[in-house]
């Protein structure tokens, strides 16, 4: 129920679930013209705020560059890659495709053959209410993996997490029985300040990899040093600004309810 719900209660807090709450409050009362016309000001403050490019770009920097870059150990014993970046292979789709996060995957494989022998311990389960495959997202990626020639016998499965604490309290399981000492973590920058902290809570020290970053050096310049057509784009509220703040909201959500439960 607490995965259920943690998927479902936040979508009333993000950006457009909120307009359409506060668009339902404007018709419930829309006899009472003044109080409907203040809650559809509201909503179209949020999306414009929540929108633009400034705020967007602002928010997903506070996270993607706590650990900006990865300090290259001499040895790495295991490559945790976090799941979330593949999509099963159901019909119409030919096999296993890449997400919207697959460069965990493909810099998990890179970092593979450059760590040739470190074991590549790839954490993801199903979802239950979600469940349309009978794959996981660790089996997953370990197709990617190997045609991505990461040997098989590198490859160690967890599939048993939902969510990220699970992800870090099932790997960190395997971590210490394994005794794996130097652990490169590897997951979305985003998403990468929350993990950490997870792992750590659970008594393993990773070594953050991050990698599929919206936010570049070069990215950051322009937002801030916009030509006059730029800026005026940067305002105007976009999917791709929505997107990028609801990313982030996930992110300050999940470490909030993680803190209230203890787990961080």
């Amino acid at each position: 129920m607490f995965v259920f719900l943690s998927k479902f209660l936040p979508l009333f807090v993000y950006p457009v679930g909120l307009v359409c709450v506060l668009i339902v409050f404007t018709l419930a009362f829309w006899k009472k013209t003044k109080f409907a016309k203040s809650i559809l000001i509201i909503a179209f403050l949020v999306l414009f705020v929540g929108g633009n490019r400034y705020l967007a770009n602002a928010l997903a920097k506070s996270l993607e560059w706590q650990y900006k870059e990865m300090v290259p150990p001499s040895e790495v014993d295991a490559i945790v890659v976090l799941g979330g970046s593949t999509e099963p292979a159901l019909p119409p789709r030919p096999m296993t495709e890449i997400g919207g996060a697959g460069d965990r995957v493909i810099y998990a494989a890179t970092l593979s053959h450059e760590y040739p022998n470190a074991k590549v311990l790839l954490s993801g389960g199903d979802i239950d209410f979600l469940d349309q495959s009978s794959s996981t997202p660790a089996s997953d990626m370990a197709e990617l993996m190997k045609l991505m020639a990461v040997p098989e016998s590198a490859i160690i499965l967890q599939d048993e997490s939902q969510n990220t604490y699970e992800d870090a309290l099932y790997s960190c399981e395997i971590i210490k029985a394994e005794g794996f000492q130097n652990v490169l973590l590897v997951t979305s920058a985003m998403h990468m300040p929350r993990s950490v902290k997870l792992f750590e809570k659970q008594g393993c020290e990773v070594i953050p990899a991050p990698t599929d970053f919206s936010i570049t050096d070069v990215a950051w310049e322009k937002t801030w040093h916009p030509t006059t057509e730029e800026f005026i784009l940067n305002l105007i509220p976009s999917y791709s600004n929505l997107s990028q703040i609801t990313k982030v909201m996930k992110e300050y959500i999940g470490m909030f309810v993680y803190h209230l439960r203890g787990w961080l």
